[in-house]
This record gives structure tokens, C-alpha cells and sequence, in this order.
């Protein structure tokens, strides 16, 4: 008080009896966004208010408050799942009702409680009977619940139904998915199931040894063999025992005794470049673009975006589950928004924030601030388009540093963090990059132009390198996800990898297109529906101070980067001779086709096998994330040699065939249901680490190197668009950079029934990789498998 006394009269002396006037800077269209303003006169302060500022101050804190509301309901509706509060209150009703007989349903726990309860004025005889009669009600209602989620929890635990054949279930089956659907409620919420998902077991030893040495078989001959079966019983005999134990412990005391460790070693604590390395990217849709206007399409989407965080926040989406009735943990769908990976000297963290109001947009080297609320509400399609054209349209240059400076997060980690203490500590730096770290998600609006081009062979590939690693510094690689909008109205996703896998962005990116192209659409023209609300303020342009010490930093970054993104050897192709629906008619996986496929393809390009993952979901556990599915096997292996033995007839090749497909089925059930190899023998290894154990055999199982990594990218995981009615509104899918230096990266998309799409990744600088090579090799596998089988694709 006494700092504005004396700062006041400070002015009236030096003003004396002038008047003067103090009002923000204000451009004619962000003239409404001035809040007040004030007159100091000799008399005091006349202060101005304005009414349509204080009208969006109250609309805002209006929409806080539903928001608040709206959490608290669907938290409470969430805790006492699969029960409702209404079910409360028609149990104390019941209980009520007995008051007035001789029927006493709490067997003398009423009149216990009543003993209890003391008397008063306010609390007479009749009172007190009726608030005993209302605490056991609530505490009968309480335990009910328990009962009910422990007993779904104890048949949520159950798997037997995933081991049988499709479209043949037994009674058992029939009778345990009939009783997870009765208890399982009515329009569940997103985290409904959270706390009735059971545990990711932990599997024993044995099993776990006995199938590594099965998995290895076929990549050893019988001398290696050997040796790596005697170095496994030793380590079976001890010290896997002792670190068992230590993983059972973790296993009762944490929701998952794999997941904490697996963001924290296998992402967090690597040291090296992210680009590409880890994060991975999703490709808009293939032959539709709904708007070849580069504004329109980013309102449109931003604005689609900001209904699912919307929905998200309050816990309104509907939980996946297999078969429609099994749910799956929603865990990671939290992190979606608002979180940004913080880089450290020893270990990254991700920072992640309940609501952010702003994003941040990238274009052409300069950074800007975009707030995505207006009045308590987010910014319609046609509000946000005309933000972005003002950025497209602004002809400010960057300031020295700024242009290139995204190019720290997608250098080394250790050179971004050492940066990032001593240059954007304090200051317009920080203030800057705090914006860009608290953003809702990051933007760019990219000045190229990719998509799919039929004409073109490379569209795809070029498309994909674009969408992973771009210029190296027009993507904030940090953030969860980046939304890069092209030129020509394209579109895609680039996403850090250490907060989610890409079934969660699948999600998300499903909803996203479909509310763009069938709920919100586009004018004629090409614009966003909706009128133009002129008086927004304009984007804030983020000011930079980058030393030069710090722009040298940047350049050593781009450069790392660059090597790593020119290395990349990159081919996508779509696959449309058959797709699942032929393959199904083969009576087969449609995964374990493309699995064998793969193989094949491996075996021809190399003239040898190789250790091989496959990405498998464990979400049916609490806090689940993935587990391997080590591909080459005895099986797979032998229905390879058959198929280039010219000896070997096609009724031999398709019996290994079914052999192997089986397999490779069982392998991928056992993955699903936590009975996979890779995340115990992880665990194990981080175990002995910390007791400081030396374990050979852990070593060389950690050290092995995949030199065939794929992924199976879902589709319609949301069923939002019918593409039997749209055939034309599909996504190519995404895909990753390659893991091995002399190896492949295969991402495959299974769209609709007639079309399968590859992504597949090497490094140039490898003599023994080519993408395009292998792309061919995978395509012509997938047709001799088929020639095996007597059937053919049906007509459209």
C-alpha cells in the first residue's frame, strides 16, 4: 500500500495539474481486448471499465466453474462404477421402507449405529433412527460396490477366451462374457474400468527361459545353441531366483511392475536424438483432402482437437474393449495434451498440466502464441482460421537463432539440456519457451506440400519423411504431438513416443478426421463454416535473445539432426492385390499372413533370418503399454526354406504354413494376456542392476539387436466413419524410423478389406538395406502366400 501511495503522489507532482492519459497498446482489431483503462488526475484515478472485456471475464469464469462442476460429477460417477448414485438412493429408500415393519434387513447393525449417535434437540429418537438407517444403507451401498469390482476384476483376469478359435467359443466363454457385461454397467466413462483391471502378472522364470531359448533356436547353430542354453539354467538356478522375488514385491505394491521402468530406461533416460530414433508419425487421409486451403484446414482440426481434449478432460469417451465388452486401460490417454517432454543431464521428465488455453504455431522460422478460448469458450473453425491466416499472412522475419531453434529437440539430449539451463532460464527466452512447454499442443504450418499422388511413386515415401523428421528444426519434437498442416491442405502427426503408443494418437486421430470432414466441413469455397469474429487480438508473436553462443549450439544440433535425417531410407506403398478379407477366407490371421510375409521378404533380402519384434498391446492390465512378439520361429523358418525349395510341394508349404500361422497366434495371445519374454527379462535386468548383480546372460539378451522391427498401426478403432460406405475416407496409417543401423523399421496398416499399406524404414549408409528392395521383396511374398490357397479376391 505504502509502495502505491508514494507512487501516486510521485505522479501528481510531476504532472501537476495535467491530466494524462494511460491506456495498452491497441490495434484496431484487438481493440475490444483492452480491459480498462484509468485518467490520474490532482482529484485521483478515474477509472474506465470496459463492458465487453468484463462480460468475457465473467462468461470465462462461468465456463471454469462448469468445467469444475462437470469433473466432479463424471469423478464421482467414475468412483463408484459399476453402482450409480441414483442405485444409492434407491437402496436407502429400500432400507427405509423396513423401518416401518418387523423386518430388520442390517440383522441389529441399525440399532447398533443408533446406540451411538448421541441425544440432543436436534437429534431426536426418530432422527436418529433414520441417520442410522441412511449410514448403514451408504456403507452396504459402499461394500456392494467393492464386491462388484472385485469380482469383474476376478474375471477380467480370465483369458481362456482369447486362446480359442475365432468364431468358436465355448459355454465357458459364453457364460464369462455374458457376466462381464452385467456387471460391467451401463454407458461406462472413459475411466470407469480403471480400478477393476487386474495386474499385469508377473511370469515365472522357467517359462520365461525355457521360451527366450525356443525364440533363439532358429537364429543359432548347435555349438552357439548350446552355450546360450548353459549360460540360461545358470542364470535360472541363480540369480533369477533373488531377482524374482524383488519383481513380485514390485509387482503387489505398483499398478504395473513393467510400465514406470519402461518409460523411464527404455525413453526418459536415453541420451540420444528422439528424431527418429523414438518419435513416430500419422498420415492424413489417402485419397480425400477436404480443403486445399492451409488456414481452413488447421481451424477446422484445431478446433476438432479441442473437442476430444474437451471430452478427454472430463472423462466422456467411451473405453475401448475388445470384443465391445472386455475394456482396455485409459491410462495413457491422459498425457495426450499438455505435456511436454523437459530435457536433463541424466534423464528427461515429462511435464504434463491439466488445461492450457494457448498453442503454439510454427511458421516460416517464427514462433507464435494462439489462444484458443474466447468469452469462456474455445474458438469456433472459422475464428481460428482467420488466426492462422494472419500468421500465413504476417512478414515478420525471424530473429537471429530463432528460425532453426526446434532444432535443439531433435539433436542430443545432454547438448539441449546444458542449453536450455544457461540460455532460457530467465528472461524473454524463458517466457517463450514456457509458452511453447505449456502449449495444449504444438503446430506447425508447414510451407511444402505433400499427400498422395498416384502419379507419382514417391509421393508416399517423401510424404513420410516429411511427417518424421522434416526439416529437422520445423517441428517441436519435444512436445506429445505436433500437428504439421501442409500447403496444399494435407495434414499430419509427428508424436513423442515416451508418454503413449500409437493406439492411443490412432484414437484420437480417428475422431479428428472424422469431426472435420463429416461434422464440421467446409464452405464452397473452401473456408470454415461459421461467420468471422474480427475483434479477436492477434497472435502473439514469442520474442527470442539468442546468443551467439547458443545459435552455435543450435547449428552443432541441425547438423546431428540432418545426418540423422538424410540417413533415412524410406518407402511407403500401398498393397492393394488383397487384404483382409481374402486373407480370413484363407482362415487365417490376417497378422500372421503379413508376419510370414515378412519373414519371406527378410529371408530373401538377406539370405538369412534375424531376430524379429512385433509390437503387441498389453492394455487389458492396468497401466499396460506393449510387449514383443518375437516373430522368427522354428515354424516360420522352416515354411520359409519350403517356400525356396523348389522340392517342396504347395500342399507342404501351406501345411508349415498353418503350423507357423498357429505359432505365431499363440505367441501373440500369450503377449496380450502378460505371458510375453522381453518386459520380465527388462525387468529382471533393471532388478540386477540395482543390486548390483552382473548377469551374463541378461546382458547379451538386452544387447541383442533387432534388425526386423514391425508394428501393426490399428484402424477404426472408433467406427466412426463407415468405409464401406466412404471408401475413399482412409488413412494410410503412420510409421517409425528404423531401430538397427543395418536393419528394418515396418510399420503395416490393415485398411478395410482390400488394401494394406507398408512404411518401411533403413539407413542409407548400410550396405545390406535398401526400402524400396525390401518393399518389393514383402510385396512378392504376400503374393506367392496367397498362390498357396485356392481362392481369390472378391469383386467390388
Amino acid at each position: 500500500m505504502i509502495f502505491f501511495f508514494f507512487f501516486f503522489f510521485f505522479l501528481q507532482l510531476v504532472i501537476l495539474s495535467k491530466k494524462v492519459h494511460f491506456q495498452r497498446p491497441a490495434m484496431a482489431e484487438a481493440h475490444q481486448a483492452v480491459g480498462f483503462q484509468f485518467t490520474v488526475t490532482p482529484e485521483g484515478i478515474d477509472l474506465h471499465l470496459s463492458r465487453e472485456v468484463l462480460k468475457h471475464i465473467y462468461l470465462s469464469g462461468v465456463t471454469s466453474w462448469r468445467k469444475r462442476a462437470i469433473r466432479l460429477k463424471n469423478g464421482i460417477l467414475t468412483g463408484v462404477y459399476p453402482a450409480s448414485p441414483s442405485s444409492w438412493l434407491i437402496l436407502v429408500i429400500a432400507i427405509m421402507s423396513t423401518l416401518y415393519t418387523r423386518v430388520d434387513p442390517s440383522m441389529g447393525m441399525i440399532d447398533s449405529i443408533k446406540e451411538t449417535l448421541p441425544v440432543s434437540d436436534y437429534m431426536t429418537v426418530q432422527t436418529q433412527t433414520v441417520v442410522s438407517a441412511i449410514l448403514f444403507a451408504t456403507g452396504l451401498w459402499f461394500s456392494l460396490i467393492l464386491i462388484l469390482r472385485y469380482t469383474l476384476k476376478a474375471l477380467l483376469s480370465y483369458h481362456g477366451w482369447i486362446f480359442e478359435s475365432h468364431g468358436k467359443k465355448s459355454f465357458s466363454t459364453k457364460l464369462w462374457l455374458n457376466l462381464v457385461k452385467m456387471l460391467s454397467g451401463q454407458r461406462p466413462l472413459l475411466y470407469s474400468f480403471q480400478a477393476s483391471l487386474p495386474k499385469l502378472p508377473v511370469p515365472r522364470v522357467e517359462d520365461t527361459v525355457r521360451r527366450y531359448l525356443e525364440s533363439v533356436r532358429p537364429l543359432l547353430d548347435d555349438e552357439a545353441y548350446k552355450q546360450m542354453e548353459t549360460v540360461a539354467n545358470e542364470f535360472e538356478k541363480d540369480p533369477a531366483p533373488k531377482l524374482q522375488k524383488y519383481l513380485i514385491l514390485k509387482s503387489w505394491w505398483s499398478a504395473n511392475y513393467v510400465s514406470d521402468w519402461w518409460e523411464q530406461y527404455i525413453y526418459l533416460r536415453s541420451r540420444g536424438p528422439i528424431m527418429v530414433n523414438s518419435n513416430f508419425y500419422t498420415m492424413d487421409l489417402l485419397y480425400i483432402t477436404p480443403t486445399h486451403r492451409q488456414a481452413a484446414r488447421a481451424g477446422n482440426v484445431v478446433h476438432a482437437m479441442l473437442q476430444y481434449r474437451r471430452k478427454l478432460e472430463r472423462g466422456e469417451h467411451a473405453p475401448m474393449r475388445a470384443l465391445g465388452i472386455v475394456p482396455m486401460c485409459s491410462f495413457q490417454m491422459e498425457r495426450m495434451f499438455n505435456t511436454c517432454r523437459i530435457p536433463g543431464v541424466e534423464t528427461d521428465y515429462l511435464q504434463h498440466l491439466k488445461d492450457r488455453k494457448h498453442l503454439v504455431v510454427y511458421h516460416r522460422g517464427r514462433f507464435f502464441k494462439v489462444w484458443l478460448y474466447y468469452g469462456g469458450r474455445h474458438l469456433f473453425p472459422s475464428e481460428l482460421e482467420t488466426q492462422f491466416q494472419r500468421i500465413l499472412g504476417d512478414p515478420t522475419e525471424p530473429r537471429p537463432g530463432e528460425e532453426r531453434l526446434a532444432a535443439l529437440t531433435a539433436g542430443d539430449r545432454v547438448t539441449w539440456a546444458r542449453a536450455r539451463m544457461k540460455y532460457f532460464s530467465q528472461g524473454v527466452n524463458k517466457a517463450s519457451l514456457d509458452a511453447i512447454e505449456t502449449a495444449a499442443f504444438f503446430l506447425t504450418l508447414d510451407d511444402e506440400s505433400h499427400g498422395y499422388d498416384p502419379e507419382n511413386g514417391r509421393s508416399l515415401d517423401m510424404y513420410a519423411k516429411s511427417l518424421l523428421h522434416g526439416k529437422c528444426y520445423d517441428r517441436w519434437f519435444d512436445k506429445s504431438f505436433t500437428l504439421i498442416i501442409y500447403k496444399n491442405g494435407k495434414m499430419g502427426l509427428n508424436a513423442e513416443h515416451s508418454w503413449g503408443d500409437s493406439p492411443i494418437v490412432g484414437h484420437m486421430w480417428e475422431y479428428v478426421l472424422a469431426t472435420d470432414c463429416f461434422q464440421l466441413g467446409y464452405t464452397e469455397e473452401g473456408h470454415c463454416k461459421g461467420d468471422t469474429n474480427k475483434g479477436l487480438a492477434l497472435p502473439t508473436l514469442l520474442q527470442w535473445d539468442i546468443p551467439s553462443e547458443c545459435q552455435e549450439i543450435i547449428t552443432r544440433s541441425y547438423t546431428l539432426a540432418k545426418e540423422i535425417a538424410d540417413d533415412v531410407d524410406f518407402h511407403s506403398f500401398l498393397f492393394d492385390e488383397f487384404g483382409k478379407g481374402l486373407i480370413k477366407r484363407c482362415r487365417t490371421s490376417p497378422d500372421a499372413f503379413i508376419q510370414l510375409a515378412l519373414q519371406l521378404a527378410q529371408f530373401r533380402d538377406k539370405g538369412k533370418f534375424c531376430l524379429t519384434y512385433e509390437s503387441s498391446m498389453t492394455r487389458m492390465f492396468k497401466e499396460g503399454r506393449t510387449e514383443t512378439v518375437r516373430s522368427c520361429t522354428c515354424e516360420s523358418t522352416a515354411f520359409v526354406r519350403a517356400m525356396e525349395d523348389e522340392g517342396k510341394t504347395n500342399t507342404q508349404r501351406l501345411e508349415l504354413f498353418q503350423k507357423a500361422a498357429d505359432k505365431h497366434q499363440n505367441m501373440y495371445r500369450l503377449a496380450m494376456t502378460g505371458s510375453g519374454i522381453d518386459r520380465h527379462l527388462f525387468c529382471l535386468y533393471i532388478v540386477s542392476k540395482y543390486l548390483g548383480i552382473d548377469s551374463p546372460f541378461l546382458k547379451q539378451v538386452l544387447s541383442e539387436p533387432w534388425r526386423l522391427s514391425t508394428s501393426q498401426t490399428p484402424q477404426q478403432q472408433l467406427n466412426l466413419i463407415d468405409i464401406q460406405k466412404f471408401p475413399k475416407y482412409v488413412s494410410a496409417g503412420g510409421g517409425f524410423g528404423p531401430v538397427a543401423d543395418d536393419g528394418y523399421g515396418v510399420s503395416y496398416i490393415i485398411v478395410g478389406e482390400n488394401l494394406i499399406t507398408f512404411h518401411i524404414s533403413s539407413k542409407f549408409f548400410s550396405p545390406e538395406t535398401d526400402s524400396y528392395r525390401f518393399g518389393q521383396n514383402i510385396r512378392q511374398a504376400m503374393l506367392d502366400i496367397k498362390a498357396l490357397f485356392n481362392v481369390e479376391k472378391k469383386k467390388p
